[in-house]
């Protein structure tokens, strides 16, 4: 009943940039907490940055002073600013959502999107 949509991933070389994009669309109430996950190929998912509606937000201790994050809340989409692009940051990345559906009587939800490949080349 929501859909995540992702989009900026690429192919860059190291010490670039890129802005991935998600938009939250559907049934929705009121998003509490986006954020922005990573897996790269056999690894396990990790948390790269959040972002609450109120703004607070959260960083890896991998991404700190790379990477911000922020987000729209009137156009439900979060976005992340990732800098000094690595190699090692080299992942399929995921947005991550979770808020109130537009029910009665409300629903939590909790979504993914599909996933977007960034690719840093030594």
């Amino acid at each position: 009943q929501v859909q995540l949509v992702e989009s900026g991933g690429g192919l860059v070389q190291a010490g670039g940039s890129l802005r991935l994009s998600c938009a939250a669309s559907g049934s929705i109430f009121s998003i509490n907490s986006m954020g922005w996950y990573r897996q790269a190929p056999g690894k396990q998912r990790e948390l790269v940055a959040s972002i609450t509606s109120a703004g607070s937000t959260n960083y890896a201790d991998s991404v700190k002073g790379r990477f911000t994050i922020s987000r729209d809340n009137a156009k439900n989409t979060v976005y992340l600013q990732m800098n000094s692009l690595k190699p090692d940051d080299t992942a399929v990345y995921y947005c991550n959502a979770d808020g109130t559906l537009a029910m009665i009587p409300p629903r939590p939800f909790g979504s993914w999107g599909q996933g977007t490949q960034v690719t840093v080349s030594s």
